[in-house]
């Protein structure tokens, strides 16, 4: 099996919904995921860091769920993905506290 792949699936301020673009890059994962026999994916949520730490926590984890929702969607099995959210914490972009920052607005999707 090739080298685990990561896609970066980006959202909007505030949001847990699938864009356009989300979709495209969930569905190359969902293809990529099933030509080559991932037995696991995992979606990690993340928010920026405006807002408070505990809503972000939660903002970050439905927009797992929301991508895994589009993963089953486009024919992975549901328990094939883990789902995980991670806050505020691993920005992609590091800013200070309060900053919006809309490449740290992502779900991360890995292969394992």
């Amino acid at each position: 099996m090739p080298a685990p792949k990561t896609y970066l699936v980006f959202l909007d301020f505030n949001k847990s919904e699938i864009t356009p673009e989300a979709t495209r890059i969930i569905k190359q994962a969902a293809d990529d995921a099933k030509r080559g026999s991932v037995r696991l994916v995992v979606a990690t949520g993340h928010a920026d860091r405006s807002g408070p730490t505990d809503y972000n926590q939660r903002l970050s984890e439905r927009r797992a769920v929301a991508v895994k929702g589009a993963l089953i969607g486009e024919g992975l099995a549901p328990n094939s993905i883990q789902t995980t959210g991670r806050g505020e914490n691993d920005n992609l972009v590091p800013t200070a506290d309060g900053a919006r920052e809309p490449r740290n607005r992502r779900v991360e999707i890995a292969f394992r």
